[in-house]
């Protein structure tokens, strides 16, 4: 589906720019990024999934045993060396081969990703002088969609809508917040499985439409707590209801940002007025998003609004978004990065008080001449009323 070949040769020039002869990369999201090849399990349960790029052009996957057939469907990468638990030192003499071949050059590595074990590993090869970072430079060539890669956001982003609406359809005072997140999830999933069988039965069996990890809403007492799950907590008239999607709303591996307060029963007027100062916050930084600006313009503009309003600052305004939950660049404080065409962003914003914590957010696509939303959805708050 994607252009695999093409981001490691991008790789290529970032080791030849950079001195490196050998790149070893070990976060799952950039060997995902570089060959298409995504485990059932990550370096959580101890087993790393390593893919090494040789400045000379040689791709190599080391993968679980288990995963082996998985990987070799998956990915370009021709040579796919397997290993297994506890047996002839695992993924260790694969990775000596290369170290040992480049023990007098220098070696790139994912520095703030790499697990400590296969750190250490590498350090007792390698000189900690000669071992350089080519995660920031993933980071940046990850940055900026191709079509392709606009396409699957755009998928996620109805996904995302069509979870919401999902919710709303079940949000009515008395209803259990785990209910609305099963309904949530069943929405999300129908609608990603017919995105699926339409546009991508090209990549199957890989095709996995299920919606997963706990959906984050909060209502009631709960509701000034950012990221708090759905529970056994019902829904009360008058109270305002936060639903989050970053983290659920996911579509071939994308991820996207999308909020909304909904209001069971009727409209809450001091939430209300809340949420309107966030909705200012978010159209502030939204009016900011072009081409060439500064993300610290972005953050700058979000803050304003906030500030004035006599509330604190929540977070940075936005961060990018793609194949991470959360990507470089972010829409913070102080930040030089510049905006390009073709990046993708969560864009916020929020309000807190003791009583209540307010936030609304969309995900959005950089054009040419501005942005478009991957999120479009109603912040009219007489529309976010539900259950009446």
């Amino acid at each position: 589906m994607f252009d695999f070949k093409s981001r490691r040769s991008r790789v290529i020039d970032k080791l030849k720019a950079q001195g490196d002869a050998v790149a070893i990369v070990t976060d799952p999201d950039y060997v995902f990024y570089l060959t298409g090849y995504h485990g059932a399990l990550g370096i959580e349960w101890g087993r790393p999934n390593i893919f090494i790029q040789t400045v000379d052009g040689e791709s190599v996957l080391l993968v679980p045993l288990m995963e082996e057939e998985m990987a070799h469907r998956q990915t370009d990468v021709k040579r796919i060396l397997p290993w297994t638990d506890g047996i002839d030192e695992e993924w260790r003499p694969h990775l000596q081969e290369y170290l040992d071949k480049y023990r007098n050059d220098k070696v790139a590595v994912d520095y703030t990703s790499i697990p400590r074990l296969v750190w250490d590993f590498i350090g007792d090869v390698i000189p900690k002088e000669r071992i350089s970072d080519i995660g920031k430079e993933i980071d940046r060539l990850r940055s900026v969609k191709d079509e392709k890669e606009i396409q699957v956001a755009r998928h996620a982003g109805e996904v995302a809508v069509e979870m919401l609406k999902g919710a709303m359809k079940v949000a009515a005072p008395g209803v259990y917040e785990y209910e609305v997140e099963l309904a949530s999830k069943e929405a999300g999933t129908r609608h990603a499985a017919g995105l699926m069988e339409k546009y991508y039965r090209d990549v199957q069996p890989f095709n996995y439409p299920g919606i997963g990890n706990k959906q984050i809403m909060s209502s009631g007492g709960e509701i000034t707590m950012c990221h708090h799950r759905s529970s056994m907590t019902k829904l009360v008239h008058g109270e305002p209801f936060f639903i989050c999607h970053c983290g659920t709303a996911e579509f071939k591996n994308f991820f996207v940002g999308f909020d909304r307060i909904l209001f069971p029963g009727d409209i809450n007027d001091e939430a209300a007025k809340m949420l309107e100062v966030a909705e200012e916050a978010q159209k502030a930084a939204l009016s900011r998003v072009k081409p060439g600006a500064y993300a610290k313009d972005v953050y700058n503009a979000y803050a304003e609004v906030i500030e004035d309003n006599g509330y604190p600052i929540p977070f940075r305004a936005g961060r990018s978004l793609g194949f991470s939950y959360n990507a470089w660049p972010a829409l913070e404080k102080g930040s030089g990065a510049v905006l390009e065409e073709g990046m993708t962003f969560a864009v916020d914003g929020a309000t807190d008080s003791d009583n209540y914590r307010t936030q609304v957010g969309d995900s959005i696509l950089v054009t040419k001449d501005g942005f478009e939303y991957l999120t479009p959805f109603t912040k009219d708050h007489n529309a976010l009323i539900v259950g009446k």
